[in-house]
């Protein structure tokens, strides 16, 4: 009998969890996809086109991290409160993480509308790139405000299991982005060719279209987590100072291992543009060799809060022993899909000899980067935040990427102007060693916490 329940509590747990990772990560394939097409595409264009997108591309990078800095620290709350059944509060928490990424979305606009060339040169000092990066962010800009919106909406319905609505949405704004970048970019139709300026223009449509879609979910459809304009004034003092306890660290978190990869980003850019024209394909089949480790890491962080929320702390303990274990194996699997893809993908793009042989090098760092990678993540982003231990990840991060990869990285280049390689494996090296200390801190059971009231 005994036998019989274990199976059944078995497969109950892996039903739930497929049922969560499947959306998110055809979600995080999505994702991955509009940012495939447009290097695909701008790839055909040249490498001057394909640099300046993906190094303008770091702004918006840095401030969705923000924002998903911002939904986790509140997720930290929502996930246990969902627990509860406590709707009105996750109402109140959406709120307060609303307001502030509203205002975030504001600020990134100003700076980029005013100072584009400015910030371009942060990461590049090869005056072609920055023109055409210029030009592509005086047209995305236009999208950061509809992002904070949208984004923080959808991770707030993925903590409380609703994950279809945030894969239905973005999957609209991938056809969307698709068409609209392949039509403005080579000027089809009898359409001028705009190149890099189209495939800004197309997704700054496609995030048009995200706004519509959740608005009419959220008014119309969605009855349970209820959201009107005037939510946005709700006050609640003692869940503000919640929030900001469980969120500042996380927000911070994200915003130094962001603000880290865009350093890494413009250590890269300084390198020359084959550097960082090879590097940007390498990211894209990373993406996608981790689609569904990313869906883990998110899905862990639902179930074990609401476990944990609900009073079942052993049991949080026992599916985080499970959800580590579907992780590794799907870093190993990770790891095998770039060693297979990393050889023909290069051969598709308009890349010159010298980038190839960097892609080539690249894709063998990032084959072993991205088992850690999806250890750390599911660790950091899913077991830890789920009982609210923030802070560590914060420390974690900011140490290994700062102290190491990039203090390190920027002396081989800058300082012992050491071979491209080197500097690359260097600055990809604090996820390998996170992965010691992450394991430390999750045998010490010190996460396991009931943060509600």
């Amino acid at each position: 009998m005994y036998i019989t329940q274990e199976k059944q509590e078995k497969k109950s747990f892996y039903k739930l969890v497929f049922s969560l990772v499947f959306p998110m990560a055809l979600q995080n394939l999505i994702n991955v996809g509009v940012t495939s097409t447009d290097v695909i595409l701008l790839g055909k264009v040249g490498e001057t086109s394909l640099s300046a997108a993906s190094l303008a591309g770091q702004v918006q990078f840095i401030m969705t991290l923000i924002f998903f800095g911002l939904t986790s620290g509140a997720a930290v709350l929502t996930a246990q409160y969902w627990g509860k059944k406590d709707t009105a509060t996750i109402e109140k928490i959406m709120a307060i993480t609303m307001r502030f990424a509203l205002v975030v979305g504001i600020l990134f606009t100003a700076a980029v509308l005013l100072f584009p060339s400015h910030i371009m040169r942060i990461f590049s000092s090869e005056q072609n790139v920055i023109d055409q990066g210029v030009q592509y962010l005086k047209i995305i800009a236009f999208s950061y405000i509809l992002t904070s919106f949208t984004m923080i909406y959808l991770n707030i319905m993925r903590s409380v299991e609703r994950v279809i609505v945030s894969t239905v949405v973005y999957l609209i704004s991938f056809i969307v982005n698709l068409v609209l970048n392949v039509t403005f970019i080579f000027g089809l139709f009898g359409l001028e060719p705009m190149g890099i300026r189209g495939a800004a223009l197309g997704t700054l449509i496609a995030r048009a279209c995200e706004v519509i879609i959740v608005l009419f979910y959220a008014f119309k459809i969605n009855k349970t987590i209820r959201f009107h304009p005037k939510v946005l004034l709700i006050r609640d003092k003692l869940l503000s100072r919640d929030f900001l306890h469980y969120s500042i660290p996380v927000m911070l978190n994200e915003l130094l291992w962001g603000a880290g990869v865009a350093a890494n980003a413009a250590i890269i850019g300084h390198l020359g543009q084959s550097v960082v024209a090879a590097n940007s394909v390498t990211q894209v089949v990373r993406q996608l060799a981790t689609v569904i480790t990313f869906g883990v890491s998110n899905a862990t962080a639902i179930i074990l809060g609401k476990a944990i929320g609900e009073g079942k702390e052993e049991l949080a303990k026992l599916y985080a022993k499970r959800l580590v274990r579907i992780t590794i194996v799907l870093g190993l699997s990770g790891c095998v899909i770039i060693l297979l893809v990393g050889n023909v993908v290069g051969h598709y793009m308009n890349l010159s000899g010298e980038a190839h042989s960097y892609l080539k090098f690249m894709m063998f760092v990032m084959s072993y980067f991205v088992i850690a990678q999806a250890f750390n993540t599911t660790m950091i982003v899913g077991v830890f935040r789920a009982g609210g231990d923030t802070r560590f990840g914060l420390i974690l991060d900011a140490s290994t990427l700062w102290g190491v990869a990039i203090l390190f990285g920027a002396l081989a280049a800058f300082v012992f102007k050491l071979p491209i390689p080197i500097v690359y494996v260097i600055i990809m090296s604090d996820e390998i060693i996170k992965v010691p200390l992450s394991t430390w801190r999750y045998r010490s059971m010190k996460w396991v916490r009931n943060v509600t009231r």
